[in-house]
């Protein structure tokens, strides 16, 4: 790691990623041929990789330009002039962040600053308020990376093409009532990033349930959730009208009938896991998937190359993608749909 922040690389890729994972996000890279090289806490910087988003990065932007030292007005005037030198006329979503780390948090007040200052420089009818109107609309994320020891960069992102509509990958969940753990966080920010989402009539499996953070938010949305999990649930949830408590292993369950949904995140070894997804897959069982797969202290990036190839070689699972979101620890978030 270097000792100060290093500039990124115009014309290449800024990626974010939980402090403590930049080595994996490196290798990540490094085997996708993308030449990384680490810039400091939580920023690695590439070409662009072939193949798959990178699991470990939170958000990616191409690099436009470092920002230029000095003060605040100086900076955005060379934002702005920068920005509106591109061709075209995409609507922007403008959003300043700082790596996700304690020496990055210390620049959040010179970060909402710059963004303040940059956003009166600019037209007001390129600007998009609202993030998650972005893909949509067709808009550009410009990402304002303002880091520790001076450094800072400007890069931009297709909205359709980002990894998050979150400003640097940071999306924080809200947490909801009495949920029973940070495992209903997890699930809110999964759905957050899909197209479609369980709702009002559809029928879900919760594999390892226990004690019930994830039944309780589809529940939430109106959903119906076989909850399959040898220990108890909550009483509350045990008792609701629209859950079933099966009390069995989930490597043991079966549905007597095709779901809409399969949830799944259980404390268990990550090849069984993605196994036991891989049977619901090959064999019909449901249409969607959402699941947390745990990871080993060490060899992450092999475990997660096998994980892949399991659900989609064995599983037959498509559009799958493999993330470490924010409220993620030594865990990645899969999600898949199948094709029908």
């Amino acid at each position: 790691m270097p000792v100060q922040t290093q500039n990124a690389t115009a014309g290449r890729w800024l990626w974010t990623c939980r402090a403590g994972f930049e080595a994996h996000l490196y290798e990540e890279l490094a085997w996708a041929e993308a030449a990384p090289r680490l810039l400091g806490e939580a920023l690695v910087e590439s070409d662009a990789p072939e193949g798959p988003p990178p699991a470990f990065a939170r958000a990616g932007y191409q690099v436009l330009a470092p920002l230029p030292p000095g003060p605040t007005d100086a900076q955005a005037d060379a934002v702005a002039r920068a920005l509106t030198g591109q061709r075209g006329a995409r609507p922007w979503v403008l959003q300043a962040f700082t790596p996700d780390t304690p020496r990055g948090n210390t620049r959040a007040a010179a970060a909402e600053a710059l963004e303040a200052a940059v956003r009166a420089r600019l037209p007001a009818e390129r600007l998009l308020d609202d993030a998650r109107r972005a893909r949509e609309a067709g808009a550009l994320l410009v990402g304002l990376c303002v880091a520790p020891d001076g450094v800072g960069a400007l890069g931009l992102v297709a909205a359709r093409e980002a990894l998050s509509l979150a400003p640097g990958g940071r999306r924080r969940m809200r947490r909801e009532g009495e949920s029973p753990s940070r495992a209903a966080m997890k699930l809110e920010e999964a759905l957050d990033g899909l197209a479609l989402e369980p709702g009002r009539g559809d029928v879900c499996v919760d594999l390892g349930a226990a004690p019930g953070g994830w039944t309780q938010r589809l529940v939430a949305r109106g959903a119906k959730v076989v909850a399959v999990d040898p220990a108890r649930l909550m009483p509350e949830l045990a008792a609701h009208a629209r859950v079933e408590h099966v009390q069995e292993s989930a490597f043991a369950y079966a549905p007597d009938a095709p779901v809409d949904w399969l949830f799944c995140d259980m404390a268990w070894r990550p090849l069984e896991v993605a196994q036991l997804l891989a049977k619901w897959g090959r064999r019909g069982w449901a249409g969607h998937l959402v699941a947390n797969i745990k990871l080993p202290m060490k060899d992450k990036n092999p475990i997660l190359h096998r994980v892949r190839h399991i659900l989609v070689e064995d599983g037959g699972w498509a559009g799958l993608t493999l993330r470490q979101l924010y409220h993620d620890r030594d865990e990645v978030t899969v999600t898949a749909h199948r094709v029908r």
